[in-house]
C-alpha cells in the first residue's frame, strides 16, 4: 500500500480566496512542509498564485506537490453558475499546470441546510425537479474534469449544503457515470452527517478515488443534535477535532483502505476555527504524528 498523506489550506482557515485576517500563502506552505506533509491542495482558486511560474518554484522549494483542487461553490443554486463554471475551469487549468490529479466538487453551504446540519430527518429536500437540475449541474463541471482536463473528478459531501446525508450522495451515485465522477470521501462530514464512515468505505471503496481525514468531536456533536444547533455555531463549538481525537476509528479507515490496495493521497482537512485554542502548524503536527503512530 502507497500512501502519502497530505494537508489542505482549509486547515489554517482558508475558505474564500483572500481575507484579511488569513496568512499569506507562503506562509500556509512554510508550516505545511514543516509539520512533515509532502503535499498540500491548492485550496479556493485565487488564494494561491495561479500562474504555475510563481508557485511552482515555492513548491520545489519545500519539496511539497499539489495534490489537487476543490470547487467548493454553490451548485444548488443556478443563479450562481457562472461563478461555479468559473471557479470549476480556473481550478482544473492550476491542476493541469502542477501535474495534480484530483478535482474535488463539494456543494457549498446553503441557508436552507445550514440549520439542519446532522440532522437528515429534519433537513428540507430538493423536489425532483430542482433535484434534477442539480446533478445535471454537478455532472456537466465533472466531465469538464474528467473529460476536458483528464483529472480524477470525486464528489465530496459536506455538511449544511444539498450533498450532506448518505442517502443523497448515494442517490447522486446512481445517476452519474462513474467513469466521471468518482469519491472524495471525507470521513468527519460523514460522521457529523449521522452515518458510519467505515461502513461507507466498506461499501464503496472501489468509487473512492481520494481520502479527506476528519475528525468529529462526540461531545460536541451529541450537544449540537440535542440542541438543533446550526454548522456555524458547531464549528465554533469546536465539532472538528484533532485526529484521534473523535469518533471517527482511523484504524480501521487504514484496514479498509489497506484491505482494498488504495493507492494515492489521503488529505488532512480539519476546518480550522482561527477562533479556537491552539494554533493550525500545532495542530497540523499533532495530525500528523497521529497518523504516523497508526502506520500512515
Amino acid at each position: 500500500m502507497t500512501i502519502r498523506i497530505g494537508n489542505a489550506p482549509c486547515s489554517w482557515g482558508i475558505e474564500f480566496p483572500s481575507d484579511p485576517s488569513y496568512p499569506s500563502w507562503q506562509s500556509v506552505l512554510d508550516q505545511c512542509a514543516g509539520a512533515g506533509y509532502k503535499g498540500i491542495e491548492l485550496g479556493p482558486i485565487g488564494y494561491m498564485p495561479e500562474d504555475p511560474n510563481v508557485l511552482a518554484p515555492e513548491l520545489a522549494a519545500r519539496d511539497l506537490e499539489i495534490i489537487g483542487g476543490v470547487v467548493f461553490q454553490p451548485f444548488h443554486d443556478p443563479s450562481k453558475w457562472d461563478t461555479v463554471l468559473d471557479a470549476a475551469q480556473r481550478t482544473c487549468s492550476a491542476l493541469v499546470a502542477h501535474g495534480a490529479k484530483h478535482l474535488v466538487l463539494i456543494d457549498s453551504i446553503s441557508p436552507r441546510r445550514a440549520p439542519t446540519a446532522g440532522r437528515a430527518s429534519e433537513a428540507e429536500q430538493m423536489d425532483q425537479a430542482e433535484w434534477t437540475k442539480f446533478r445535471e449541474r454537478i455532472e456537466t463541471i465533472a466531465k469538464v474534469g474528467a473529460q476536458e482536463h483528464g483529472l480524477t473528478v470525486g464528489i465530496h459531501a459536506h455538511a449544511a449544503g444539498f450533498l450532506d446525508f448518505e442517502p443523497e450522495l448515494e442517490k447522486l451515485l446512481d445517476e452519474v457515470d462513474e467513469k466521471v465522477l468518482k469519491i472524495c470521501f471525507d470521513t468527519g462530514h460523514h460522521s457529523y452527517a449521522g452515518f458510519d464512515p467505515v461502513a461507507f468505505m466498506k461499501k464503496h471503496i472501489g468509487r473512492i478515488s481520494y481520502m479527506h481525514f476528519k475528525d468529529i468531536d462526540p461531545k460536541v456533536k451529541a450537544d449540537v443534535i440535542e440542541n438543533r444547533t446550526d454548522f456555524y455555531k458547531a464549528c465554533g463549538q469546536g465539532i472538528f477535532c484533532n485526529l484521534g481525537q473523535g469518533d471517527v476509528d482511523f484504524p480501521a479507515v487504514r484496514q479498509v483502505l489497506l484491505d482494498n490496495g488504495f493507492e494515492g493521497w489521503c488529505t488532512v482537512e480539519q476546518d480550522c476555527d482561527p477562533s479556537m485554542p491552539g494554533t493550525p502548524l500545532e495542530d497540523a503536527r499533532a495530525n500528523r504524528e497521529y497518523l504516523q503512530s497508526i502506520g500512515f
